[in-house]
């Protein structure tokens, strides 16, 4: 087996381990893409997220304000 041949097969090996890798990373980022894109788009802001808990708070304090009630009575 001369150079030339010995050349072109290295070059061959290469090429093929070259072409599996870049497909094995574009599966992978595939992969992740799609997984971004199950992400929801739409965030909750904070204000709202503070007023809707200050709403929540303010019924169970009420909640707990007639269970101790009931309690007093008993």
């Amino acid at each position: 087996m001369d150079n030339q041949q010995l050349f072109n097969i290295v070059v061959s090996v290469a090429g093929f381990l070259a072409i599996y890798l870049i497909n094995s990373l574009t599966r992978t980022i595939q992969k992740l893409e799609d997984k971004v894109g199950d992400l929801p788009h739409v965030y909750v802001a904070k204000d709202d997220y503070r007023s809707d808990i200050a709403e929540v708070k303010s019924i169970l304090k009420q909640i707990f304000d007639k269970l101790d009630g009931k309690a007093d009575k008993a």
